[in-house]
């Protein structure tokens, strides 16, 4: 089963995506448009301190209109390797680094329309390194017990798709 691409035609690069429009035949012969968002991925962690502590922020997110709970992540520069991407991350964003980073798996949040591909990490092994927060990130970093980080999914405070699996998957590595 192959599909064509009988077309394409970018309609706006971004600072982080390109946004194109592709003209395909399906395998069914079908011809569609598609607007699709290539993203080069992205790479988050769930920080554990210990094994019942983990480290949350809580980001200024002006899509959805305000202040979410969040694992840390942060897209990956050209040619970077996720683990690379994940370590910087964890600096940037908590002012911590990671002893040991262990891949949980990759997800993709939203494969109707993007490419991107998030890498989740453990990070255990925490030491402090000095926060270097970029000019855009308005967050706050919250140590809490991992068991309510959890629940706050159940809850739903936490909505955030990466930061969902993340902990799940960070659950299912640590029991």
């Amino acid at each position: 089963m192959t599909v064509t691409i009988n077309h394409r035609k970018k309609i706006h690069r971004g600072r982080v995506f390109e946004l194109v429009t592709e003209n395909i035949t399906l395998p069914n012969g079908v011809q569609i448009d598609l607007d699709l968002l290539h993203h080069p991925g992205a790479s988050a962690i769930v920080p554990m301190p210990n094994k019942n502590t983990v480290i949350l922020i809580k980001q200024y997110r002006h899509a959805v209109g305000g202040f979410i709970w969040e694992i840390p992540a942060g897209t990956l520069d050209p040619e970077e390797a996720p683990e690379t991407c994940a370590n910087r991350e964890l600096v940037e964003e908590i002012g911590y680094s990671a002893g040991a980073l262990k891949k949980l798996g990759e997800i993709i949040p939203v494969p109707g329309y993007s490419s991107e591909r998030i890498h989740l990490f453990l990070a255990t092994d925490l030491t402090p390194a000095k926060q270097q927060l970029e000019q855009d990130e308005v967050l706050n970093v919250h140590a809490m017990p991992f068991e309510k980080a959890v629940s706050m999914i159940f809850s739903g405070e936490i909505q955030d798709s990466k930061t969902i699996n993340g902990l799940l998957m960070a659950k299912h590595e640590i029991e």
